[in-house]
């Protein structure tokens, strides 16, 4: 290879121009048509070109080989790609020919490409293929670009010899699982990885290199041709290979660099430039990525179905007769099999009967991909006719009522567009997804993790999670009710309207079609209609108060429906995003749930106010006996407290403030004191001072800097004016160290308060990307209460660092008292809840400026 020092600025000019040039007329060709795999062709053929042309100039010995492999071997080179070329030789390089194979790579790199190149002999990618599987696939797909012919046929000769198709089957089908694990299981993440993710571009390319490496061809014409797919799936992979080119060429231009996350930087723009409109209840970017769910979910059917065939054909098991199960159904190899594929095409019902039957076998550990494909192509015989049938509608409700496997069989009915096709409006929501700031599932994927929830309470193995749940589930008849339910529960979403109206509608003609009793049909429409009942009542009001509980449980009526929803709510929360739900979360619903329990025991009376808080007092005397303190030990604090405080706060909290501030209701220095929240997670703090102006914004601007956030806020006045306000904190970051944090807080809060600084704002933090490019316009309420004595102020908005600070300092500005704080997060966003009094809030204009100032203020 000949020294080009003196020609080399020319040379690096003149192809780098070239490349520029032609690289922006191939762009513009695809831009004009949305021909992806015209582009990738056409750059690799580009590439091939250049590379073929330097490889002359340069005069390369005629001994080596330049080898295109990887992705560029292939022949696929997406707009930002890496160019992965093999410099290939006879034998170890010398000190000359290694400065000029150094030299030749500084020339690619310089001229504009992204080349990764490797430089091994022969008897080096030999070595490297058996120890390394990423190199193995890479030369797999190697093809000659210039050089010598002699060379590259004796390492296609020798990786011919090295590769065990058994073993490389096996180490691709374990890298697939483990790239599947890294992008937890789904394809339906909220920005999932177009080539990486399961049912991604990764997924089709395994599928070929593994029959690359069998012998059985390179395309899926050669697949069809061997029988592993009929010519109806080759079209349907051509759809789904066509469409996630398309999908990652129009990523890597807009992102203008190698990116494979569709991030929610890019959904809106990627929709819009391929032509998704928005609609009155959906967002265009909602409208791609539920195409993108549906292709995915597409692609993991047939690599399942491939995988399974090409493994069989690989390693053919041993040759064991099938086991009947009946006449239709055989255990072959621990896999359920047909005895006849045309058997779902003559009697469309066994299709149910497939699913019924994975459940009542324990010993079958899937099915075979015969059964699958014939289970796949026999889906649209579901129809009018099908569903209408009294006998298929029986199969189903048995399919639900089965001691085990209803969460796999309905996930494996998903996965093959059955429980879609059974159920045409589940079908709808296949995919689609929910950009409100806190589900991170499609609305599918998210009906079922709720369904996972409701089976977990179930098994033994979980009931450490859970204990109350796993309890009252046991003892819970027919829970099968509570799977339809969930079925139903979300099925309306992106229709427009009352989702959970719509839902129950839904829910009503299946229970009327399905021949439900009229018990378990009120439940589950009543359980679809009123699924977000508890949990809005949980973390919006003071359930504390007897009305609201007695109102409550007028809603709730009985035991078994008080049970079910709770069961139900707990599922559900869960299933939104692991983000959403917390300790505090499950102990305020928890406390719902056991309050409202004695209210339906007293016949559905809420306690009488006098009797419930002599009820509380004398339980926290109880309490405070364990502190050896005298029995006159709460007399000072006691009558300077009036009905109210003794209404919100627990006998546990009452003896707690009692037992801290007997000694100390006249103190002039503020006291705080802090202690593990003893029902769960986080800290509860509790401050006592002379009331002072912008007390609440104090305090909220330094838990926010100390990097927590309130979850639940008892502001109280006594008698002598003195505020004795309690919070309830959560972490934001998770730091696990809330015991260390306790002498912190009550020393420099004291010392604050002691100073009564003006508040300080917590420090400023970075929106979430998901809540920049999908925000939700604020939403605020100041209505009075039902005895008008106070007014509840309502705030909907994205979360961002700050948010609760700047109502804080909003309401002090308005000379309001607060009175109690109900603060919910959910994932992205916060649906808080305000008991104020005081100020000008008794005129209707003065709260519509409250209100307007609010809006302005919390619009991003």
């Amino acid at each position: 290879m000949a020294s080009v020092d003196v020609d080399r600025q020319p040379l690096v000019t003149r192809y780098r121009s070239l490349l520029r040039g032609e690289q922006a007329a191939i762009c513009a060709r695809y831009l004009a048509t949305g021909d992806a795999s015209r582009l990738l062709r056409e750059r690799c053929e580009l590439i091939d070109g250049v590379l073929g042309d330097l490889w002359r100039e340069l005069d390369a010995p005629p001994s080596l080989a330049l080898l295109a492999v990887g992705g560029y071997g292939r022949g696929e080179l997406y707009p930002a790609s890496d160019v992965d070329v093999l410099l290939l030789l006879p034998g170890s390089p010398d000190e000359g020919l290694t400065a000029q194979l150094e030299q030749a790579v500084t020339i690619l790199y310089d001229i504009g490409l992204e080349i990764a190149p490797s430089v091994r002999t022969v008897e080096e990618c030999s070595q490297a293929s058996a120890e390394d599987l990423t190199i193995q696939t890479a030369l797999l797909e190697a093809r000659l670009l210039t050089g010598s012919e002699e060379l590259f046929t004796e390492l296609t000769s020798e990786l011919a010899r090295v590769l065990d198709p058994h073993t490389f089957f096996d180490a691709k089908r374990k890298e697939q699982d483990e790239r599947h694990l890294r992008h937890y299981g789904s394809p339906y993440s909220l920005e999932p990885n177009c080539k990486e993710a399961p049912g991604g571009l990764r997924d089709l390319q395994t599928i070929l290199w593994i029959a690359r490496a069998a012998g059985y061809g390179d395309t899926w014409d050669d697949l069809a041709q061997h029988g592993f797919i009929t010519r109806e799936e080759e079209a349907q992979l051509r759809r789904c290979v066509a469409f996630l080119q398309r999908l990652r060429t129009r990523l890597h231009l807009h992102a203008g660099r190698r990116e494979d996350r569709l991030l929610f930087d890019y959904q809106n723009a990627l929709a819009e430039q391929w032509g998704f409109q928005a609609t009155p209840t959906r967002r265009a970017s909602e409208l791609l990525m539920q195409q993108y769910y549906r292709t995915a979910k597409e692609v993991t059917q047939i690599n399942t179905i491939l995988l399974l065939n090409i493994g069989a054909a690989i390693s053919p098991p041993p040759n064991q007769p099938p086991q009947a199960i009946n006449e239709r159904f055989q255990n072959v190899h621990d896999l359920l099999d047909v005895v006849d594929e045309e058997i779902f095409r003559r009697e469309p019902g066994v299709i149910l009967e497939a699913f019924r039957l994975m459940q009542v076998h324990p010993e079958l550990q899937g099915m075979t991909a015969r059964t699958l494909r014939a289970l796949w192509h026999a889906r649209t015989l579901i129809d009018d006719t099908f569903r209408g049938d009294p006998a298929n509608r029986a199969r189903f409700l048995d399919i639900l009522q089965q001691p085990r496997g209803v969460l796999h069989e309905l996930r494996r009915m998903n996965q093959f567009g059955v429980l879609g096709r059974y159920l045409p409006n589940f079908g709808r929501i296949v995919g689609q997804m929910q950009h409100d700031l806190f589900h991170v599932y499609t609305v599918d994927q998210h009906i079922l993790q709720v369904l996972r929830n409701l089976r977990r309470f179930l098994a033994d193995e979980f009931t450490h999670e859970y204990p109350l749940c796993s309890e009252l589930i046991s003892g819970f008849p027919r829970p099968w009710v509570l799977y339809v339910a969930a079925l139903f529960h979300d099925i309306a979403k992106g229709r427009g309207g009352d989702h959970s109206e719509l839902g129950a509608q839904d829910a009503t003609a299946f229970c009327a079609q399905h021949g439900l009793d009229e018990d378990d049909s009120e439940l589950i429409v009543w359980l679809v209609r009123q699924h977000l009942l508890m949990s809005m009542v949980a973390q919006k009001q003071d359930f504390a108060d007897p009305d609201v509980l007695g109102a409550f449980a007028a809603q709730v009526k009985d035991e078994r429906h008080l049970t079910a929803l709770y069961l139900f709510t707990v599922a559900d929360i869960r299933g939104t995003s692991p983000k959403v739900w917390n300790t505090w979360k499950g102990q305020l619903l928890e406390q719902l749930f056991r309050s409202t329990c004695r209210t339906l025991l007293a016949g559905g009376q809420a306690p009488v106010r006098q009797g419930l808080i002599e009820e509380r007092q004398q339980e926290a005397l109880r309490l405070l006996r364990y502190f050896a303190l005298s029995e006159a030990v709460h007399q000072r604090l006691w009558k300077q407290l009036d009905t109210v405080y003794f209404l919100r706060h627990s006998a546990e909290e009452i003896a707690w403030h009692t037992q801290a501030l007997h000694y100390r209701t006249g103190v002039e220095k503020p006291v705080v004191k802090a202690r593990v929240n003893p029902q769960g997670e986080g800290l509860e703090v509790m401050i006592y001072t002379r009331d002072q102006r912008d007390l609440f914004a104090r305090v909220v601007g330094f838990f926010g800097r100390a990097g927590y956030t309130i979850v639940d806020a008892k502001i109280h006045t006594t008698r002598h004016g003195y505020a004795l306000d309690s919070f309830m904190l959560l972490d934001l970051s998770d730091r696990d160290s809330d015991r260390a944090m306790i002498s912190y807080i009550e020393h420099e809060l004291t010392e604050r308060l002691s100073r009564q600084n003006p508040p300080e704002a917590p420090s400023s933090g970075r929106l979430s990307r998901q809540v920049k490019h999908f925000p939700m316009q604020p939403v605020v309420t100041i209505e009075p209460d039902e005895k008008g004595s106070h007014y509840v102020l309502s705030v909907n908005a994205a979360d961002r660092p700050g948010l609760l600070y700047t109502i804080a300092m909003t309401l002090a500005a308005h000379g309001a008292n607060l009175h109690t704080a109900k603060i919910s997060t959910l994932g992205e966003r916060v649906e808080d809840t305000f008991l104020l009094s005081g100020g000008d809030l008794g005129e209707a204009a003065s709260r519509i400026k409250l209100e307007t100032e609010l809006l302005e203020r919390l619009k991003l």
